[in-house]
């Protein structure tokens, strides 16, 4: 039965509750503007720093409170609603929210408020609205062959382990919104050149907020002898 999953347990499969009505709300560009005095013109910062940042992102759920396996009293309800409520805002942070209608992917989630619970007698609705990380994050890593799982509209197939002799050119897609910051492994250390920027990668694995894959293609020389490897996660709105 649909549901979600969050903070270790499943909405319908441990309390037998079932989603009534939901909101997947969208996350809003966050725009720095300065409007030139006594003119038309308008500047826009909102990327001086590489990139659009977004706002997080609210979802929102609402359940049907009734348990299934007995008969229903307000009683019953009640103590059915706190155990929900206690489930979902117990969290500690933002944690990893599944929801069943969108396979492969999960939302980065928290409680911080806003429960609603309206009592009906034998039976209620409860709607708890979720803060989120304004993008949904894959659940498999990019490079990945697993053929059943493979979207053939949001996915790209693509090499992400490359052997280098000396110089090796390459180009890594990063199909989702924002800039990712893969995990590097590598054999040995070696040079990523990007633009006009080189990196210098350790051996073994390593990960930097100074090197990003931005969305789209990455066109990148890679320098040394050895192994290496990309492990990043697409994330989309």
């Amino acid at each position: 039965m649909y549901g979600i999953e969050f903070n270790g347990k499943h909405s319908y499969r441990d309390f037998g509750v079932t989603v009534s009505e939901k909101n997947i709300g969208y996350p809003d560009k966050e725009k720095i503007k300065v409007k030139v005095p006594f003119s038309n013109v308008e500047y826009d910062f909102s990327g001086i720093y590489g990139e659009q940042t977004y706002t997080p992102r609210p979802l929102t759920y609402t359940f049907n409170v009734l348990n299934r396996n007995t008969v229903n009293t307000t009683e019953r309800i009640n103590v059915l609603e706190t155990s929900i409520s206690n489930w979902l805002m117990n969290s500690n942070g933002k944690q990893k929210l599944y929801d069943d209608s969108i396979p492969g992917y999960y939302y980065l989630a928290e409680v911080e408020g806003g429960l609603s619970f309206a009592e009906l007698w034998n039976h209620g609705t409860l709607t708890i609205g979720f803060t989120a990380y304004p993008f949904m994050i894959s659940e498999l890593q990019e490079g990945h062959d697993i053929w059943d799982d493979f979207n053939f509209e949001l996915d790209m197939a693509q090499s992400v382990e490359f052997t280098v002799d000396g110089s090796l050119n390459i180009t890594l897609f990063n199909g989702g919104a924002p800039s990712v910051t893969p995990e590097i492994k590598a054999s040995s250390a070696m040079q990523i050149k990007k633009g006009s920027v080189t990196y210098n990668v350790p051996n073994g694995t390593s990960k930097s907020e100074d090197f990003k894959l931005n969305t789209g293609e990455n066109d990148l020389v890679i320098t040394g002898n050895g192994t290496i490897s990309f492990k990043f996660f697409k994330e989309l709105i």
